[in-house]
């Protein structure tokens, strides 16, 4: 009984998938791009997170040394995390179907911003910079014993700093999610052009 019911539901998939992508199809094109390149948006406010974190980082270190080499990995890194976990959790479930909550989107949209697009670029910061910092030996790094309250004491006030980045950064994306899923619901409400009546 079971299995004839997962049968009939991967049966149904497709042509609900198919049936989605005909009605976003119909949208204007804004919308349209709206639902498709939303991620992006996520992927670059993450992105420019992870940039003004590593550049508090090292005015607090005093790394004055590899400023592309430290730079890149903190935009581009954080910019694919977020758009591909956006993408995943986010947009994939909309446009199939599995996502039809729209407390649920908001929910889901929210913990990536904040989560994957606000708080993960500001923890890899620390290691990014540490390692410059003793590299270049620009900041007094502690003893083996002091660390964690060292890298503790470094990283509360670019917290502070981040606070408002890492908050606009979950509004965003929840305000996103939010939107997408309406445009879903919007296309799903448009009549079927080619539909045939038998």
């Amino acid at each position: 009984m079971e299995n004839h019911k997962s049968d009939d539901t991967s049966e149904e998939n497709p042509t609900i998938f198919s049936i989605i992508l005909r009605k976003i199809n119909q949208l204007p094109e804004s919308e349209r791009n709206l639902l498709e390149y939303g991620s992006a948006y996520i992927g670059l406010n993450a992105a420019l997170c992870g940039l003004i974190a590593n550049s508090l980082f090292r005015r607090i270190l005093n790394v004055t040394q590899a400023r592309i080499a430290a730079g890149l990995p903190m935009a581009v890194i954080p910019f694919f995390t977020a758009q591909v976990a956006y993408t995943s959790f986010v947009s994939v479930p909309l446009t199939t179907g599995d996502l039809n909550c729209e407390t649920c989107v908001v929910t889901r949209s929210g913990l990536i911003g904040l989560v994957l697009g606000g708080l993960y670029p500001v923890f890899m910061a620390i290691p990014v910079n540490g390692g410059l910092a003793a590299r270049y030996q620009s900041a007094l790094l502690p003893e083996k014993g002091n660390i964690l309250t060292y890298w503790i004491r470094i990283s509360k006030p670019v917290f502070r700093k981040m606070l408002f980045p890492i908050l606009l950064q979950t509004v965003f994306s929840a305000y996103l999610g939010s939107r997408q899923y309406k445009l879903i619901i919007k296309a799903l409400q448009l009549p079927e052009p080619d539909l045939k009546m038998h």
